[in-house]
């Protein structure tokens, strides 16, 4: 199964208006990175930065100068999320911003089949919150000490991490000892001896001997066929 962890940073939040200007992906398959990664910074080709959103990601328009447009990485984009589902935090923005401009290029939407998010599954598994990527690096023990800004690779590969563990977590490496392995078959696996004591003295009966008598005279109700007889075998 491939996924492709993936966050965008705008111009503002307004997609219809607004433009992507970062654009940075993380590969997955079977739920582990394979190392290939996407990102491109992205020319808004004359559209402003609000100041907002440029203390989030600190992007400027002088950074933008010469980058290429959405235009000239589509393709790309597109081929490095080929039959790939889509991750990201609070999808809904970002999944809006690029099929705005898929849209403005004559591209097909995204298929909403093909996109998860994050902060979804995470409202539901820490239905108290909060779920910030920050808060939920903190939860998880993920080192977020880079991120002193927003941006679109570092955020995929935060996200990657978190996402992992959102699902299940990684699994836990089995416990390997060949010194103490069975002769055959699981020549691998650890053997470990369980060792049930004797109790030191037996645990004092519960029935009392009225319960018992009055057990005694509805078995002998019953009359010589019973089932009852068969199975405790008197």
């Amino acid at each position: 199964m491939r996924e492709i962890i993936f966050d965008t940073e705008t111009t503002g939040l307004d997609s219809r208006d607004d433009r992507v200007i970062e654009l940075g992906g993380v590969e997955l398959v079977n739920r582990f990175p394979t190392g290939k990664t996407f990102h491109h910074y992205i020319n808004p080709q004359g559209r402003a930065i609000h100041a907002e959103a440029q203390a989030v990601h600190g992007i400027s328009e002088a950074d933008l100068a010469g980058k290429p447009t959405f235009a000239e990485i589509v393709e790309e984009w597109l081929a490095f999320t080929d039959g790939a589902k889509l991750v990201a935090h609070n999808a809904t923005f970002d999944i809006g911003f690029l099929n705005v401009e898929f849209g403005r290029l004559g591209h097909p939407v995204i298929d909403n089949g093909l996109v998860v998010d994050t902060l979804a599954l995470a409202r539901r598994k820490h239905p108290m919150g909060p779920n910030s990527l920050d808060a939920l690096c903190r939860r998880y023990g993920i080192d977020n000490t880079r991120r002193t800004k927003h941006g679109a690779l570092l955020d995929s590969e935060l996200l990657a991490e978190v996402y992992i563990e959102l699902i299940g977590g990684k699994q836990a490496a089995l416990v390997l000892d060949s010194a103490t392995a069975p002769a055959r078959g699981n020549e691998n696996v650890r053997q470990i001896e369980i060792v049930i004591s004797q109790r030191p003295a037996p645990l004092p009966p519960r029935l009392t001997e009225a319960e018992r008598g009055a057990h005694a005279g509805m078995v002998a109700t019953l009359g010589e066929k019973a089932l009852w007889l068969k199975v405790v075998g008197n």
